[in-house]
């Protein structure tokens, strides 16, 4: 900036409608220099021809010629200026994507403010006539922004100070004098506070959102290395199951192959005697034969007759009839072994396939795990419940709980409370020591009074057990169930919009049975039956087991 006794010089050299300093100068009639684009601009948008200053009128537009003296002197003052402005350490070149200086010509600067009024943003240098001059000192400045144009009424070309609450938009003061008279109205700057309180609330719950989510993600991550340690540890031990059996097999082909050539051996030199013992025969034979050719030929009629005798007799040989040489190798046999193993094989590994796959679905299903407990204004009179509503076993005598239409009161059942209504969910069942048992879901508007048959159609989707071993699904009709392992813990997975009931061995992690294709309208509560204590045999209760998704 310039000092103050340069003051008067310096405003010589601005333009007084673009407030810059003189562009290719020109002096009117009247004495008032201007810049030649302004005052053609000024002129050409104007009905009168006359001086922006002094409101001289001219009838005839002047003949606009450069002042070489002002453009010289303006030109100087220019870089002069240029000097200051590169000097001065609060200005810089506009970067990138910073707001640069409508006015500055070569270089732009960056803007320090933006006018809302002018719609024009100014650098530090050409901003001090907004900062000195009264009548710009009452224009609305704001931080530098792109796009002035935006930030004006469409309508009225005034500045958007206000907010429209009633129809959620911006706009200027004469905009409440007419379309928005009656509506709630208020400074832009009091909706923004109130704004960023909601955005300061809205910024918490995305924060606590993604705390969540990234909590999540390192879970799914840590399941998915105990997944590959596991899966690890799974293919070693089914490698060296596989290498033991290639190598029984391989011994077993080697001790196979051996015996063969045992017997083949046997055969061999079994072969060779008869062979020798055949030979020998002939030779014989071919020596009568010779005996009799010659005979046959003699015309010694006396040694004919006394050699005939003797030579019709054959010489003594076996019979070759029944003999023979043969191997029980029983090659068919190891065939049909071997072919039998395969199928076998074959069958074990479609068996470990498909318990891996169980497997993957359960720890999936585990996720939906929910916190049950025993309700106790549903329990038959003779439970005993723990105190943490996790326990259940039939007790000798009747306690002094109210014959509710809630309860149970002749068949030995309690619900739990919580009941669900949407989605998934479950729940699991330690069993060990029982030897019968019902598991499963009911419906909330089940029968609780007299001898209830379990069923779907009853409104009850369950399992149980008898006498130690005889699993059924009470199903319509009844499904006995056949499992290779007695489960300890039972797992309970309902999904309600699927209409499907699972239950689970936890401990093999294999599927025990499902409902499927069932309509659920109604509010389903976990269902727990210990069953009658058959001389202490069945005295175990049913704990409700806490779920261990490792």
């Amino acid at each position: 900036m310039a000092t103050s006794s340069s003051l008067l010089s310096e405003e010589q050299f601005l333009c007084s409608i673009c407030l810059d300093v003189f562009t290719e100068p020109v002096s009117i009639p009247c004495g008032h220099n201007y810049c030649k684009a302004c005052i053609t601009k000024y002129w050409e948008t104007s009905d009168l021809c006359q001086c922006p200053m002094c409101k001289e009128k001219f009838y005839r537009r002047p003949e606009l010629r450069i002042n070489t003296f002002i453009s010289e002197m303006a030109a100087q003052f220019r870089k002069s200026v240029q000097w200051k402005v590169t000097s001065s350490p609060g200005q810089r070149p506009a970067k990138p994507g910073e707001v640069s200086c409508d006015f500055c010509t070569g270089m732009k600067l960056k803007a320090l403010k933006s006018c809302l009024v002018c719609q024009t943003s100014y650098c530090e240098t050409h901003l001090e006539p907004h900062q000195r001059v009264p009548a710009l000192k009452r224009h609305k400045l704001i931080n530098p922004v792109e796009n002035l144009e935006d930030r004006m009424c469409k309508k009225h070309d005034r500045p958007l100070e206000l907010f429209c609450r009633t129809d959620q938009t911006c706009v200027c003061q004469f905009c409440t004098e007419t379309d928005h008279k009656t509506h709630d109205t208020v400074p832009i700057e009091e909706e923004c506070g109130e704004r960023k309180a909601q955005l300061g609330k809205m910024m918490a719950e995305v924060e606590q959102k993604m705390h969540t989510h990234f909590r999540k993600v390192k879970e799914i991550k840590h399941s998915v290395d105990l997944n590959k340690r596991e899966a690890e540890r799974e293919i070693s031990d089914s490698v060296q199951v596989f290498t033991d059996l290639v190598r029984s097999i391989e011994r077993s082909q080697a001790e196979l192959i051996e015996v063969i050539e045992e017997k083949q051996k046997a055969v061999e030199m079994q072969a060779e005697g008869l062979i020798k013992e055949l030979e020998q025969e002939i030779t014989e034979l071919q020596r009568r034969s010779t005996e009799l050719e010659q005979l046959s030929h003699t015309e010694d009629h006396l040694h004919l007759l006394q050699s005939l005798q003797s030579l019709c007799t054959p010489p003594p040989t076996k019979d070759w009839s029944e003999i023979s040489v043969h191997s029980d190798l029983c090659v068919g046999t190891v065939r049909r072994a071997v072919s039998q193993l395969e199928e076998t094989l074959i069958s074990i590994m479609k068996s470990l396939c498909v318990d891996l796959c169980v497997g993957a679905g359960f720890k999936r299903i585990q996720q939906y795990a929910v916190d049950v407990t025993l309700d106790p204004d549903t329990a038959h009179p003779n439970f005993i419940l723990s105190e943490d509503g996790k326990q259940v076993r039939l007790g000798n005598t009747q306690t002094n709980r109210p014959n509710t239409p809630k309860r149970f009161d002749e068949s030995v059942n309690v619900l739990g409370k919580e009941g669900f209504s949407s989605g998934r969910f479950y729940y699991e069942v330690t069993v060990k020591g029982k030897t019968d048992w019902d598991l499963g879901v009911a419906r909330e508007s089940i029968n609780r009074k007299g001898n209830i048959t379990l069923s779907p159609k009853n409104g009850y989707w369950t399992v149980w057990l008898r006498n130690g071993e005889q699993y059924t699904a009470l199903s319509s009709p009844r499904v006995l169930l056949s499992l290779r392992e007695k489960p300890q813990k039972v797992g309970v997975f309902v999904d309600y919009e699927e209409g499907q009931v699972s239950f689970y061995d936890v401990e093999a992690r294999s599927h025990i049975y499902s409902f499927t294709g069932c309509t659920f309208t109604e509010t389903l509560y976990p269902f727990f039956c210990p069953c009658l204590n058959d001389a202490g045999k069945n005295s175990a209760p049913l704990i409700i087991s806490t779920v261990n998704h490792k």
